[in-house]
């Protein structure tokens, strides 16, 4: 065997071991331990904490039906919510953990010049708010299929973001929140919709609820500061964070 070709097959073989050495691309981002901490998970949780607060499982689109439950809008008072939020003709909100659309064709009226970006990371929940886009016949709605780090929209395109008991839920709280902040316009608001942590007498598991405290902390993080909370529902805050 010549020395050219002794040294070509020695070359390919450091070249090829290299290449099967390096770290696997992810889309993911990766967690600083400064950020999160990893525990064992309780019954309720992920086993990940961001900020003393252990994540609480995501609901799957298997529980759509209990999202469309027909009490949900007199046991939640939607209609004292969609009042709170005080929104414009011209608004464009983006509904984040959107579902099944419970409360995106509610909003959808009242932004008839402006228009809902119904963001949900499971494909599932995108088939069920197309489905009710046809059957309403609603045109200012747009389904968005997000991760579960980034809920992909454009920089200073929203003057909303709301959250229906969806924040505790996110694996990435940091990221999501970042990207959301990089989306408001000026004056834009971050408005989280969590039932009451301080209250014993909610019927919800702790890992479902947060309070303002928490919240406030969590929001302080990526530069928001409490506006106001509105405690007008039976059950749950509103909480309104700006830049």
């Amino acid at each position: 065997m010549s020395r050219i070709l002794i040294l070509l097959i020695t070359f390919l073989f450091i070249s090829c071991r290299g290449a099967s050495q390096q770290a696997p691309a992810t889309t993911q981002p990766t967690d600083s331990s400064s950020v999160y901490e990893f525990t064992d998970a309780s019954r309720d949780g992920i086993g990940k904490r961001y900020m003393g607060r252990e994540i609480a499982h995501v609901m799957g689109h298997l529980g759509a039906s209990w999202l469309d439950r027909p009490e949900r809008e007199q046991e939640e008072r939607t209609d004292l919510l969609l009042k709170a939020l005080a929104l414009k003709p011209t608004d464009v909100v983006a509904d984040i953990g959107a579902g099944t659309g419970f409360l995106t064709f509610q909003i959808a009226p009242k932004v008839p010049q402006g228009k809902v970006l119904a963001v949900d990371i499971q494909p599932e929940m995108i088939t069920y708010l197309n489905q009710g886009k046809t059957k309403r016949k609603v045109t200012n709605v747009t389904p968005v299929l997000s991760t579960e780090s980034d809920p992909k929209l454009d920089a200073s395109s929203i003057n909303m973001a709301i959250m229906i008991d969806a924040y505790h839920e996110f694996s990435y709280p940091r990221e999501m929140m970042q990207h959301l902040v990089s989306a408001l316009k000026p004056n834009g608001q971050i408005v989280l919709v969590e039932y009451r942590a301080e209250d014993p007498n909610v019927p919800i598991k702790e890992l479902h609820k947060l309070s303002v405290a928490q919240a406030t902390k969590e929001m302080k993080a990526v530069g928001l500061k409490l506006l106001k909370n509105d405690d007008r529902l039976p059950q749950q805050h509103i909480m309104f964070f700006g830049k």
